[in-house]
């Protein structure tokens, strides 16, 4: 019912910067918390970043000024902006929504597919 799409990953070198972005489209009433997690080669999936709808963010310790989440509420896009990139930074990254389908109903957790990102010279 809900579908989430990530894109802006790629390769870039120890140093660099990206802006990851997560559109969701389909049965939307309200969006609440978006997120960040990924998942590195032979590693359990970690939360990476979070923001509510009203603007309230979270980071793991390991991102924390480096990385900004951010939202656009009327395009129900969430982004990540990645700066100061590490090798150890490099996972498939994915998004996910708290959705709700009706103004009375439950939310719903959704995750896009995944893309990856690459720290590497």
């Amino acid at each position: 019912q809900v579908q989430l799409v990530e894109s802006g990953g790629g390769l870039v070198q120890p140093g660099g910067s990206l802006r990851l972005s997560c559109a969701a489209s389909g049965s939307i009433f309200n969006i609440y918390d978006m997120g960040w997690y990924r998942q590195a080669p032979e590693k359990q999936r970690e939360f990476v970043a979070g923001i509510t709808r009203g603007g309230g963010t979270s980071y793991v310790d390991s991102v924390k000024g480096r990385f900004t989440i951010s939202r656009d509420n009327a395009k129900n896009t969430v982004y990540l902006q990645m700066n100061s990139l590490k090798p150890e930074d490099t996972a498939v990254y994915y998004c996910n929504a708290n959705v709700k389908h009706t103004r009375w109903g439950p939310t719903t957790l959704y995750w896009g597919q995944g893309t990856q990102v690459t720290v590497s010279s």
